[in-house]
């Protein structure tokens, strides 16, 4: 990470990570819409993030993007495994783009948590007759709940496939104008159920020893980094922890940043949970910040802090005090495009970030 700064940086300074700068340390997190059609992105799109970057964002990531249709959460979400999805990212991209915002994709497989309802229809498994589809996973276990469908366990080839799957998606968004890549390795979706004990349970070279677990998001950020330009960042979510005994942790969290650190990834994007429906979650503001702060130190790797930060003074003293090198917002920014502009109001910071023209008179 470059920033270049004699003195702390605070929430509006500029963050430069390879050849990307960031107008700010603000940037949209990965948030579903689930109103695609077959993968292909709509007009909802183009205005959701299109009004983001107006907004003031410096990062723009579009939702999880499924690598395959088998890997898709819902038949309404998001994907890049054919070129004819494309174009309609490189537009929302270019609008992003003139707007001051850098693009961002977040490309992932929900493993055994595919095959579901939109949330406003449930978010329950879809029966084969209500359009669902078979489910794999690292091993054949539930999740639970509401989606109790029994994934089928992943072969070797079934592995070999969807890291390909990953690295002809990466190609498409380069295509599509992207600028950051991140990996989808959190809340409870393929390659977060390879990382933990509790869904996980495998014999193999990729089950067991956390050597082993964390093997295939490994392989697949080495085969992501072979084909993403060396210029632009890299990326990956992680959940820190499962909040759950037994299972993935903070501590196995900051030895992977370590191993992504080294092959190649640029930012840990800092999440927790998802990976089992009964975890006990102490949610509060700013509750997974802490994860972020002991990843940057002891990994010595950029990162993200997400998770119910929605005061300007929050997201500026996680920036101010190191804990942090960008802030991503979610419901926030779907509460309030404009957060950036009144964040950066509130701060006293106006003057670092422009209106742009049609809303100078009012912004």
């Amino acid at each position: 990470m470059q920033t270049s700064l004699s003195q702390p940086p605070h929430l509006f300074q500029p963050l430069t990570i390879k050849s990307v700068t960031l107008r700010n340390r603000l940037g949209v997190s990965p948030m579903c819409q689930y109103s695609s059609v077959d993968g292909t992105a709509t007009d909802w799109h183009l205005v959701h993030l299109g009004a983001r970057a107006v907004g003031g964002a410096a990062l723009v990531i579009v939702e999880a993007t499924a690598v395959s249709p088998e890997g898709r959460i819902t038949p309404g979400d998001a994907g890049l495994w054919t070129d004819e999805q494309i174009e309609p990212l490189a537009r929302i991209n270019r609008f992003v783009k003139q707007h001051g915002a850098v693009p961002g994709i977040q490309l992932a497989h929900a493993g055994r948590k595919a095959s579901a309802a939109r949330p406003w229809e449930g978010g329950a498994h879809l029966a084969d007759s209500e359009g669902g589809w078979p489910t794999i996973a690292p091993s054949a276990l539930a999740f639970g709940g509401d989606l109790p469908k029994v994934p089928r366990a992943m072969t070797a080839t079934d592995i070999a496939q969807v890291q390909q799957h990953f690295v002809a998606a990466t190609r498409r968004a380069i295509a599509a104008g992207y600028e950051w890549l991140e990996i989808h390795s959190a809340h409870g979706y393929l390659s977060h159920e390879f990382l933990s004990p509790l869904s996980n349970r495998r014999t193999d070279g990729y089950g067991g020893s956390f050597e082993n677990r964390i093997r295939f998001l490994l392989e697949t950020t080495r085969a992501v980094r072979a084909v993403w330009p060396d210029s632009l960042p890299l990326t990956v979510r992680l959940s820190c922890t499962d909040w759950m005994p037994g299972g993935w942790d903070l501590e196995q969290s900051i030895e992977l940043a370590r191993r992504l650190k080294a092959d190649g990834v640029d930012v840990v994007d800092c999440s927790s949970g998802g990976l089992v429906p009964d975890a006990e979650i102490p949610v509060a503001p700013c509750y997974q910040v802490p994860f972020a702060d002991r990843i940057r130190r002891e990994a010595g790797i950029a990162t993200a802090a997400v998770g119910f930060i929605t005061q300007p003074k929050e997201a500026d003293e996680i920036v101010r005090s190191e804990k942090a090198d960008l802030v991503l917002l979610a419901r926030e920014l779907l509460r309030d495009p404009y957060w950036p502009a009144h964040a950066a109001r509130a701060l006293g910071q106006k003057d670092l970030l422009p209106a742009p023209s049609q809303y100078a008179r009012a912004w």
